[in-house]
């Protein structure tokens, strides 16, 4: 069963999304918090195993929820999926570095929804990979230059090569194609991969891979 919180200002949404959750197999919604400090309270009493966060509430906000929550030994294994309109700004680029899982519009359809819930408690890829590649890719062409980062320096060649993939995007299955691999080989590559990194997430993989210089906008697409 994957336990699920949900938290965002607006009990209209809060309700949406319960309903949807409620009648899927497998997913039980634990509760519900209305700002970033409850949802952090929350957290820590209910240990969900993923929680769907507004990035805007009024009072604690999303981000400084989502950090806290990152932040937190405890709750290493929740995973935060931000609940986002797309507006593409810092505030939501600083989400995903402060350690959410990843994006999930609030319109979204209901099987994306519940599929987005899934992929999150597993752990095995991001939320929306397009979505958030695209956030990821608009805010690393601001930046001026890589900055180095020598956790990078650590990777062999195939984790290098791993890491190029996972912030494009691709899943684990999709990376054993790609590599002629084995799944479960993919799959210990990127775990490695987040060990060396000390990353709690795919997600932050993502984020050192553009800001190192490893990875550029249209990266994928020019290969």
């Amino acid at each position: 069963m994957i336990r699920v919180l949900l938290a965002d200002d607006q009990r209209l949404v809060r309700a949406g999304f319960r309903s949807i959750l409620e009648d899927a197999a497998g997913i039980e919604v634990v509760g519900e918090a209305g700002d970033g400090e409850a949802a952090v309270t929350a957290c820590r009493e209910l240990r969900p195993d993923v929680v769907l966060m507004d990035i805007r509430m009024p009072g604690t906000d999303g981000l400084d929820a989502t950090r806290a929550i990152a932040g937190d030994e405890r709750l290493a294994s929740v995973k935060v999926v931000i609940l986002t309109t797309f507006d593409l700004d810092d505030y939501v680029y600083g989400a995903l570095r402060a350690g959410a899982t990843g994006f999930l519009v609030k319109d979204t359809e209901p099987e994306e929804l519940l599929q987005a819930v899934r992929v999150a408690a597993r752990g095995d890829a991001l939320i929306s990979p397009s979505v958030t590649r695209r956030l990821i890719s608009e805010f690393a062409g601001r930046v001026k230059g890589p900055v180095h980062d020598p956790r990078v320096d650590v990777l062999t060649a195939r984790e290098r090569e791993v890491m190029r993939l996972v912030a494009a995007g691709l899943t684990n299955d999709d990376i054993a194609k790609r590599l002629v691999l084995s799944p479960s080989t993919a799959k210990t590559h990127v775990s490695r991969i987040m060990t060396k990194l000390g990353t709690r997430d795919r997600s932050q993989v993502v984020v050192v891979a553009y800001e190192s210089g490893m990875v550029s906008p249209g990266w994928l697409a020019d290969q």
